[in-house]
C-alpha cells in the first residue's frame, strides 16, 4: 500500500505505549502526525473539514500500527484481529460527524488486515485533546498464538 511506518514514538507522560496480556495488546491513545513528524492539530467543525479529519484519523492509524509492530516483535502478520477501537475527535459543540472522521482509521485497518481489520468502535466528540491534536485513537488487538 506504500505506507511507511515511522519509528514508535515515546510517551509524552508517565505511561507506556502498549500493554500485552496473553494474546491481547492494549494500545494507549495515539495522535495523528504528518509525514514531517508534526502533530496534526485543530478542531473539527472550525479549523478542519471532515475530509481533513478523515486523513488525521488515518494518520493516527499509521502511528498505532508503528506501535503495534513493536508489540508484535516487528511482524504485523501476527495480528489475528483488531478487536475494539475508541476514537476521540477534537470538535466544536454541535459537531456530529465523528463516525465519518473515524472512518479514516477504520478504512485503513480493513484495507490492511481485511476481515481481521473490522472492529467494534466508539467515535466520540471531545471539547479538547492533548496539544490540540485533531484526533486521538486507542485500540485493543488480538494476536495469534
Amino acid at each position: 500500500m506504500g505506507i511507511v511506518l515511522p519509528e514508535m514514538t515515546k510517551p509524552i507522560a508517565n505511561y507506556v505505549k502498549y500493554v500485552r496480556t496473553g494474546n491481547l495488546v492494549f494500545l494507549s491513545g495515539h495522535g495523528p502526525r504528518n509525514t514531517r513528524g508534526e502533530d496534526i492539530t485543530g478542531k473539527l467543525g472550525a479549523d478542519l473539514s471532515i475530509e481533513q479529519g478523515y486523513e488525521a484519523a488515518k494518520a493516527c492509524g499509521i502511528q498505532l500500527l508503528s506501535t503495534l509492530r513493536d508489540a508484535c516483535g516487528g511482524d504485523l502478520r501476527k495480528v489475528k484481529r483488531i478487536v475494539k477501537v475508541l476514537g476521540m475527535v477534537n470538535c466544536i459543540d454541535g459537531f456530529t460527524q465523528q463516525p465519518a472522521v473515524m472512518n479514516g482509521f477504520s478504512d485503513l485497518m480493513v484495507a490492511i488486515f481485511g476481515e481481521a481489520g473490522k472492529h467494534a468502535r466508539s467515535a466520540v466528540g471531545m471539547h479538547a485533546l492533548p496539544n490540540n491534536i485533531a484526533v486521538e485513537i486507542e485500540m485493543v488487538v488480538e494476536l495469534k498464538d
